[in-house]
């Protein structure tokens, strides 16, 4: 049956990224991920995370139906460690043509649970799985802006991070602005980088428009979003930008 071969496709995956366990030596990847929730690191190297889950997915191509491949998923996604996580990820994207638009609500779950409650685990849900949606279901990217006031930091989050796909080609430019927009009072660090990252992307298309934005927003704008949004202009116009986004004191401060 598919589920039983589901739930040991799982548990054989976890136990070879145990196999590939390396010891994590002076580096603290908590620091470096920035978790808000317990995670534990296996170290086994991203080839290794992605290898076994696009190769988990390949084998089952023919057996397991889609709903499978997301149950697959979703006993990696909500493991506490990271590359098993990624594992389950890796696994999906591998079928991402094959997802539908009636799957986005168990995606944010993922990340309102904070079975992704790190920036890499978020990005790379949004990065190959979400994203791809979204350039194929058009449709969905005024649902994922929506997401701009949850709660949840990773949802905030994923918010900017799921349409960078589609800015980047030109598409769904009214709700990536719209997302930016709405993310400019969110005061955290990873929400403020998110927004310029997708700021930047959408330029690519429309760099006159970018340009617009950012000057009608002017000290609206945090400023690490900004520098994030104008990594691609020339040297001359990034300096002109920061100067007229800069806030200006009033009389006699």
């Amino acid at each position: 049956m598919a589920a039983d071969s589901v739930v040991r496709a799982a548990k054989e995956t976890a136990a070879a990224l145990e196999e590939h366990a390396r010891p994590p030596g002076a580096f603290d990847p908590t620091r470096y991920f920035r978790t808000s929730e317990p995670l534990t690191f296996l170290n086994t190297g991203t080839p290794v995370v992605r290898a076994l889950g696009r190769e988990v997915a390949r084998a089952h191509k023919a057996d397991w139906s889609v709903p499978d491949l997301l149950r697959f998923a979703e006993r990696l996604i909500t493991d506490a460690r990271f590359e098993v996580k990624g594992a389950g990820i890796e696994a999906l994207a591998y079928r991402r043509r094959e997802l539908t638009p009636a799957m986005l609500p168990t995606f944010k779950r993922w990340l309102a649970t904070n079975h992704c409650a790190n920036w890499a685990t978020t990005d790379a849900l949004c990065g190959s799985v979400i994203g791809p949606l979204v350039l194929e279901h058009p449709h969905l990217a005024p649902v994922i802006a929506a997401w701009t006031d949850h709660r949840n930091l990773w949802v905030r989050r994923a918010a900017a991070v799921s349409l960078i796909k589609s800015a980047a080609r030109g598409q769904s430019l009214d709700a990536a602005y719209g997302v930016a927009t709405a993310l400019r009072s969110d005061g955290h660090d990873l929400i403020q980088k998110a927004a310029g990252w997708l700021l930047r992307e959408a330029g690519k298309s429309d760099l006159a428009r970018l340009e617009r934005y950012l000057r009608d927003g002017g000290p609206a704008i945090p400023r690490t979003t900004l520098r994030y949004a104008i990594e691609r202009f020339p040297a001359e116009r990034r300096g002109s930008l920061l100067r007229a986004t800069r806030a200006t004191r009033g009389p006699g401060a």
